[in-house]
């Protein structure tokens, strides 16, 4: 018998040599007890935190976390409350210029003067006004809807195109169910009856389209889009002055409903129809405060002239061109001031919170 003992107590089964248990696994397939080798030890606890499974990658402090998706533009909710403002403050004033320009006598006669007093200068005007006034028709609603929706189309702002959709279609049949159905018009100065004509149709027709291209536009744009549509919906509307096609309230009345809609449609503005990075706009506002005085200024000559046009029969042909200069400059005002407002109204509805994408 040794002398001395092993320092571990073999297997069971296998050699009876006094070699000590080795404490590193052998190389090679581990074997059972009976197999005359060895078995591997058992495996023994980590010495740091296990990495959950399905994880790849080293642990430890130099991991970092993957790029995180950053979040989109938000609207701002101010601007959305003072465009829903704006929308019921224009079918407001719409609803006021029915009332009195079509529902009391000093209404009707100072648009009766007016209305008279177109055959002045009627021919050469005419000669300009008629081809205006042939623009308008099924057709170019069609044709101006479907272009201010393509454009919202390939700039990816598909909440837009359905906007748009919403104020030409919206603002004109609003145009036909006032017209025929809502309001109407009694006959309270005798000797001159005529249906109601309040809005004009070829005036809602040239505004909203022209507010839809105003909408879908790149920003930069806009304030050009706002001259030249305000522009074009003031020669329709007076176009139909000119060939007696309709009153100066009747005017005034389609261009409300317009921004009505306009107004509506922004205080609405999804997320895809916000525009990224969008900083201040001094180019919008420069040419909004333009448009607005000259509203101001048209409003001014407009108020004169009702005070210069007696509400009676006996008003002379001057008095009667003058109330036609007040309506034509009525028109013209109403035109600019609601053009400038949904410019505004436009930028900032656009101009998200949180900064997007570049366009």
């Amino acid at each position: 018998m040794s002398d001395h003992a092993p320092t571990r107590p073999l297997p069971t089964g296998g050699g009876t040599g006094t070699r000590p248990l080795p404490v590193a696994a052998p190389a090679g397939p581990t074997v059972g007890p009976h197999s005359g080798t060895p078995a591997a030890p058992s495996a023994r606890p980590s010495a740091g935190p296990q990495r959950p499974v399905g994880t790849s990658g080293t642990s430890g402090p130099s991991e970092r976390p993957g790029p995180t998706a950053q979040p989109g533009p938000t609207a701002r909710v101010a601007p959305r409350v003072v465009a829903g403002l704006v929308a019921v403050a224009a079918a407001a004033l719409a609803w006021a210029v029915w009332r009195f320009f079509v529902d009391t006598y000093a209404g009707q006669m100072l648009e009766r003067a007016a209305f008279d007093g177109a055959v002045n200068g009627q021919g050469p005007l005419w000669t300009l006004g008629e081809p205006v006034l042939d623009t308008v028709s099924v057709t170019f609603v069609v044709v101006g809807l479907a272009a201010a929706m393509a454009i919202a189309v390939v700039r990816r702002r598909w909440g837009l195109a359905v906007q748009v959709g919403f104020v030409v279609v919206g603002a004109n049949v609003t145009t036909q169910a006032v017209k025929h159905v809502l309001l109407g018009r009694e006959n309270l100065i005798g000797g001159w009856t005529a249906e109601n004509s309040l809005p004009s149709g070829h005036t809602t027709v040239a505004a909203s389209v022209a507010a839809a291209l105003l909408l879908v536009v790149p920003r930069a744009a806009r304030p050009l889009v706002a001259v030249l549509g305000g522009a074009y919906t003031a020669a329709i509307g007076v176009s139909t002055l000119v060939g007696q096609w309709h009153r100066p309230s009747d005017v005034v009345a389609a261009v409300l409903v317009v921004l009505a809609w306009g107004a509506l449609v922004c205080a609405f503005t999804p997320r895809s129809s916000l525009d990224p990075r969008a900083g201040a706009s001094p180019g919008s506002v420069v040419t909004a405060v333009l448009l607005l005085l000259g509203a101001a200024a048209s409003g001014v000559v407009a108020l004169w002239t009702m005070r210069a046009t007696p509400a009676t029969w006996d008003t002379t042909t001057a008095q009667e061109a003058t109330a036609y200069l007040g309506g034509v400059a009525g028109v013209a005002g109403v035109t600019a001031g609601a053009f400038a407002l949904l410019l505004l109204v436009r930028q900032s509805t656009a101009r998200p919170d949180a900064v997007g994408v570049q366009e």
